[in-house]
Formats: structure tokens, C-alpha cells, sequence
């Protein structure tokens, strides 16, 4: 099928994510977010103004859970995909572990798009990890950036610290902190928040500090009707379900009634992950302390899927541990049900039926809900609904008429709203007619998508180039990055620049004929700032990458702020404080002005001496330190991460953008170049180099130009022929 539309990337990384039989409510991280963005790519994909759908997530290879998950393409249908990208290994982990391994995510996902060759339109980031992706390869690839954030670490924090949580335990736990300096960031730079409800953008996004930046759509989630259909159907004479429907009928009644005494009265139903918030114990409590409640219905309590309590992580293990006392403690064994499993795809929407069917109530306990995907679920098939009073169960008992919201913290509240409803027949069928026919109304995916295209079409024209006020350059350096298969990357003093500058403009007009193909970027020992200063002074253009700072810092085209996965990946054991403290003592050496220091460089004068070179070495190794030293020119002693330099910069950018070490031609002329004309890449040494370069001749790949400064590159491009490669 020709795409008619625009090619949406959707991001969600955590979580358990697959195309069918969700296993929803496994853990913490596999909850309705999974949902959601399965259905809403499903349903994206089926509408003709869409182009391809991809919703990418992360690569598990794990003995824990299904092989299903390790597979890199999953196709859906002819338009949608799951596209599963590896980071941070191939276990399992938890949301807050995957923070530092963001930047590897965003590397291979910018290799897949190379190598797909389809270009997105548009990114859509779900919660602040995958928000945080979406955000980055919208600015390196110069397209709109949408986000959703299902749940937000302000409102998550305020609620911590009322149970009592300490700041240093959420940090330690939540990565609190973090989630919200990121969250923070995302608004800054989102093109659309979409959010479920307008509870969401006051009480939720107006914790904020950059709430007023980004342009707001509420659009509420919707349900798949025809999975979640009203209970009578079943008894239709022309109502022919599945077999699968049928048989998860019956497994779902005989399951709980094993549980029940007296199986036929009404049921109580209850379905959510284990997780405090839920408020499964409060639930528990109003049942158990309701003896009325008791002796008129059954309570089932489904919290996840279970096998070994003692084998979950603590939050999961408290939560069950909890339930199970309070069923002791209130003896509610025979009336109340904790099954240990059941499937999304057809025994979720069965359990709604079957406590339809019986005139039950569903509840959604929970002390915070943003949205409550549940509760349309239930209601969608005829069964009332008690839910708390917060959040977007606001929205959805306004618009559907369908129950009652109450305060989750009264005991004597919750139970006497679903003894309301369950002595009530007649409020019972008007709350069951009123969400069957309303949910249809307002909460369908077909109507999500519909009002989502709208909004995405707007950030797009016809052509899916970007609309001139969204702010984000039509030719973006990561789009040019993508195309190019050739990089000349040359130091700037003494080699672009110099005493001889007779050749700089043939060089930069031989640069400007191959832009297509062949990028251009410096190498410097000078900080960004100087290195734009110099650059425009002798007007030569933006170049496409600046490595500065002796390869500390990295920055793409006219950006000025430096490349997060250049940072990311430098980072690793890196201790700055450590180093200066460590060297302190040699009076050998002098510690560069502030102006010369920076985050990833430690920077000392030292008077040429290999004795001295060698102490340095070995005070910093007998502590365990991880650096690479540098020293050039007789004088400059520059230490930094053992990940950083010139020209492990270059291999990766390699690396990042997929063009091969043997396609860079590397320029330089002194020794803080010598590590990256060394190695793979072909190298060009000027003719007014150092005599630290000395030992560099007769190396492989390495030719010494006899021109000076930019006329020994453009020697060194037709030695090598670089630039008749590309005619």
C-alpha cells in the first residue's frame, strides 16, 4: 500500500509490549500505556491519511518472559509494526534502571531509520523515558515532537511525600528527581502534549514550571467495542462469539467459583496492577468492615498475574502481601476471590460480562487515576461503575452517566455507593444502559485517531515537510547526517587555518560542490565558543560537526548545546573531582585558567618531560582511574574520559550515522591529533606539521602532505582521491 500520509514513530519503552495477549498488569511497567499505544498505532494504521506506523519499544531477551519479545520486527498488519531496538542489555529492567541507557536507544534507533530508509514524519513519545528519545531524534532530525505522559513525577512525588516517602528513598527507588528534570525538559520542547483528560493539564501539568509552553489536546483513549460488548449479547440467539470467547466464559466462572460459597450473588469486580496506588487494601477494608456489603455480594480481586509473591519486586510483594492479610484478618474466605492469572485478549472482557450478568459493580479504588481505561472496559459492557473521585474518572462518569465517584480514603463511602447500586435495580439499569450506549458515544479509538490526525496534520503540510512556525529547521543536521557517505573532519589551527591560507577558499568551494555527499567537520583543542568565533572570522561556514574541547564535547551543526549521547557515552566512570584531587601535589604542574577547564577536561601546563608524563600515569592508574591523557605542542597537558578524544569522537560518529571508518579523511598537524590520524580512517599530516608527528610516516593510510595548511588538504583529498569518489 502507497502511504497517503504521514509516517508516525511511536516510542514506548518499558513494559511488556506485543501485538497479542497483553500481559498487562504483570508488573508495575506493563499497564494501560501498553495499551493504549498498541491500539492507538492499530487503529492510526487503518485510517487511509496515514502513512506506515511504527511503534517502537525496547529488545528483551529474557528467560523470564516470552520469546516474544526478543523478536526485532513484529508486523502487524501492512502498516504497522512493532519495531523492538536493544539497549542496556537484553534483561528485563525496570523503568528507573533504564535511564542510562537512553542515548544508546537513540543511536540505534537513527542506525534503523538509515537502514529502513523510511523517513518519519512525525515522533510521539509515551512517559518521560520514551519522551526523552522522541525529544532528542526531533531535534537531530528536525521533526515535530508529540508526547503523552500517562503518569507525571510531580504529582507522583507530592504523593510519596504524604506517605511518608524521604526524598533521598524516592531518588534512591524512582529516580525522582530526574524524571522530572526530564519531564521539565520535554515541555520545553513539545510541539503537542496530548493528554486523556483537562483534569490532566491543570492539576497534573500545572505542577510545572514549563506547564504554559507546549500546546495542550485532550483526547480521550478509547476501547475496542466490538472485544467489549454488552453482556445481553451472550444470551442472543444470533450472538455468535468465538470460541475463545465462549471458552474464556467458562473459564472465568469456574475460576471464581472455586473461590465462592455462594457464587450466584452479585460480584464486586476489581482489576488492576499491584501497586500502591490502587488502593487494593482500602478496597479490601470497606468490604471487610461492610458485614451488609458481605452478605449481599462477592468481592473479586484480580491484581495482576502472579505466580510467586516472594519472586516480585517489593512494591508488587507489599501490595499482595497486604490483600491477603486483610482477607485474613476480615475472614473473607468463600465471599471474596485473588485469582492469580488471567488474559487481556478474551477472559478481561468475559469477567466484565460475567459481573454484568450477575448485577454486580465494577470498581476502580485507586488514590490517583489519570485516566481509568478499566472503567470505559466495564462500562462498554453494561456494568456500573464506582470509582474515585480524581482524575479522569471525573471526566468519564460526567460524559457517560454510568456510576458513582466517591472519596477512596472513606471506607463507609465505597461500600455504601455499590450497596446504591446493587439494591437499586432500577439505578443499576439505568447506570448499565447509560455506559453501554455512551461509552460508544464518546470513547471509541476511531474517534482518538480521527481527532489525533487532525492535530498532527497541523505540525505537517500535504508534502509532510514541516510547517515554517513549528520551528524546526526543514534541513535538519540529523537529516543531512543520514545522507551523507563520505566526512572530511581537519583540526583548525595550524591545518584548516594558518600562516599559509592561499588554498582556504578552493578547499571550502570543493566542500561546498560535494555537500551532498560529504560532510564537514574540525577537531579542536578550543572550546565551542572559540571555535565558532575563529571560524566566522575567517568566514568559513557552519560545519556539520564541531568536536572541541580535544574531543570532550561534541556539537551538531549551529546547535550550541552539546550532543547528549556524545556526553552519555563519555560519561562511564568518569571523576573529575577525583583527578584534580589525585594531582594536586605535583608541582610540575599548573592548572590551566577556568576558562580552559570543562565538564569532560582537566587541563594543566607542564614543561616537556617523559618522567613526568609517566608520574602522572602512575598516580592516576594506581587509584583505579579510567582517563586518556593527551599532551601536545611541548606544553598542554589535557586529561579526559578514557572514551574521549578526537578520535574516538570520529569513530563514533562512525558509528552513529553508519558511514564507515574508511570513508572519514582525518586532517591535522600536531600531537593532540596524532590518536585520531591513527587507525582506520585515511589521515592527512600538512606540510607545516609538528615534529611530534614524526613517527607517524610510513604508517598505513597516513600521507604527509608537502603543501601547508589547507593546500596540504586539498594534496592530501586528491592523493586519496575523496573527492573524485563522489562524481
Amino acid at each position: 500500500m502507497v502511504a497517503k500520509g504521514p509516517t508516525v514513530h511511536l516510542f514506548s519503552l518499558h513494559g511488556l509490549i506485543r501485538a497479542n495477549n497483553l500481559e498487562m498488569g504483570r508488573d508495575a511497567d506493563t499497564g494501560g500505556q501498553v495499551k493504549y499505544v498498541l491500539e492507538l498505532g492499530r487503529c492510526l494504521s487503518e485510517r487511509e491519511d496515514i502513512g506506515r506506523v511504527d511503534l517502537f519499544t525496547r529488545l528483551i531477551g529474557d528467560k523470564r518472559v516470552s520469546s516474544d519479545y526478543s523478536k526485532p520486527i513484529e508486523v502487524i498488519n501492512e502498516k504497522f509494526r512493532i519495531v523492538r531496538i536493544q539497549c542496556g542489555g537484553r534483561k528485563y529492567l525496570r523503568k528507573e534502571r533504564l535511564w542510562p541507557h537512553l542515548e544508546e536507544y537513540v543511536d540505534k534507533t537513527i542506525k534503523f531509520i538509515r537502514r529502513d530508509q523510511d523517513f518519519p514524519d512525525i515522533v510521539h513519545g509515551h512517559y518521560p523515558d520514551a519522551g526523552y528519545v522522541a525529544n532528542q531524534l526531533a531535534d537531530i532530525l528536525g521533526l515535530p515532537f508529540v508526547y503523552t505522559g500517562h503518569s507525571l513525577g510531580r504529582a507522583k512525588k507530592a504523593r510519596l511525600l504524604d506517605q511518608g516517602m524521604s526524598e533521598a528513598e524516592m531518588n534512591k527507588r524512582f529516580k525522582i528527581d530526574h524524571r522530572i528534570q526530564i519531564e521539565e525538559q520535554i515541555l520545553s520542547r513539545a510541539d503537542l502534549v496530548v493528554t486523556s483528560t483537562n483534569h490532566e493539564i491543570t492539576e497534573q501539568y500545572g505542577l510545572y514550571d514549563n506547564r504554559k509552553v507546549p500546546q495542550y489536546e485532550v483526547i480521550p483513549p478509547g476501547i475496542d467495542v466490538e472485544t467489549f460488548y454488552p453482556y445481553y449479547h451472550d444470551d442472543l440467539d444470533d450472538s455468535q462469539p468465538s470460541e475463545n470467547a465462549r471458552y474464556a466464559q467458562a473459564s472465568m466462572l469456574g475460576e471464581l467459583n472455586r473461590f465462592f460459597m455462594n457464587p450466584d450473588k452479585p460480584l464486586v469486580l476489581a482489576l488492576s496492577r499491584p501497586d500502591k496506588r490502587k488502593n487494593i487494601s482500602g478496597l479490601v477494608k470497606a468490604y471487610g468492615e461492610d458485614l451488609g456489603l458481605q452478605a449481599m455480594a462477592n468481592l473479586a480481586v484480580f491484581a495482576g498475574l502472579r505466580k510467586d509473591i516472594d519472586a516480585m519486586a517489593d512494591n508488587e510483594k507489599e501490595v499482595l502481601t497486604q490483600m491477603l492479610l486483610a482477607m485474613d484478618k476480615y475472614d473473607l474466605y468463600g465471599k471474596m476471590a485473588i485469582p492469580k492469572k488471567h488474559d487481556f485478549e478474551y477472559e478481561v472482557p468475559a469477567l466484565y460480562r460475567i459481573a454484568a450478568a450477575k448485577r454486580g459493580v465494577f470498581i476502580n479504588p485507586a488514590l490517583t487515576e489519570p485516566f481509568g481505561l478499566t472503567l470505559l472496559e466495564a462500562s462498554a459492557t453494561g456494568l456500573p461503575i464506582v470509582a474515585t473521585n480524581d482524575g479522569g474518572p471525573n471526566d468519564i462518569i460526567r460524559n457517560c452517566q454510568n456510576g458513582i465517584l466517591v472519596d477512596v480514603s472513606n471506607t463507609d463511602q465505597v461500600s455504601a455507593a455499590i450497596r446504591e447500586i446493587i439494591t437499586d435495580k432500577g439505578l443499576w439499569d439505568q447506570y448499565s444502559k447509560n455506559g453501554i450506549m455512551n461509552v460508544r458515544k464518546h470513547y471509541t479509538w476511531a474517534s482518538h485517531a480521527g481527532v489525533y490526525t487532525k492535530k498532527i496534520k497541523r505540525l505537517t503540510d500535504g508534502n509532510h515537510k514541516l510547517v515554517l512556525n513549528t520551528a524546526k529547521p526543514s534541513d535538519a543536521i540529523g537529516r543531512r547526517l543520514l545522507k551523507l557517505t563520505h566526512f572530511l573532519i581537519t583540526d583548525i589551527d595550524n591545518t584548516l587555518i594558518g600562516d599559509d591560507n592561499s588554498q582556504l577558499e578552493a578547499l571550502l568551494e570543493l566542500l561546498k560542490q560535494n555537500r551532498e555527499h560529504v560532510g564537514f567537520g574540525v577537531a579542536t583543542g578550543r572550546s565551542s565558543d572559540s571555535t565558532r568565533k575563529i571560524l566566522k572570522e575567517y568566514n568559513i561556514p557552519d560545519p556539520d560537526v564541531i568536536i572541541c574541547s580535544v574531543g570532550s564535547a561534541m556539537f551538531y551543526g549551529q546547535s550550541t548545546t552539546p550532543s547528549p549521547g556524545w556526553a552519555s557515552h563519555i560519561a562511564n566512570r568518569w571523576n573529575r573531582e577525583k583527578i584534580v584531587e589525585l594531582l594536586k601535589d605535583f608541582d610540575f604542574l599548573e592548572y590551566q585558567e577556568e576558562d580552559a577547564q570543562r565538564r569532560f577536561k582537566v587541563s594543566y601546563y607542564m614543561e616537556s618531560a617523559k618522567d613526568r608524563i609517566s608520574a602522572v600515569h602512575h598516580r592516576l592508574l594506581h587509584h583505579r582511574c579510567r582517563y586518556t591523557l593527551i599532551y601536545s605542542h611541548g606544553m598542554y597537558l589535557d586529561i579526559l574520559p578514557f572514551r574521549a578524544s578526537k578520535g574516538k569522537a570520529i569513530r563514533y560518529l562512525s558509528y552513529r550515522w553508519e558511514i564507515p571508518l574508511s570513508n572519514f579523511l582525518v586532517c591535522g598537524d600536531s600531537g593532540n591529533d596524532e590518536e585520531m590520524l591513527r587507525g582506520e580512517p585515511r589521515a592527512v599530516v600538512v606540510g607545516n606539521y609538528s615534529n611530534e608527528l614524526e613517527d607517524l610516516k610510513g604508517a598505513r593510510n597516513i600521507y604527509f602532505a608537502a603543501n601547508r595548511c589547507s593546500g596540504g588538504i586539498i594534496e592530501g583529498l586528491k592523493h586519496f582521491s575523496f573527492i573524485d569518489d563522489q562524481k
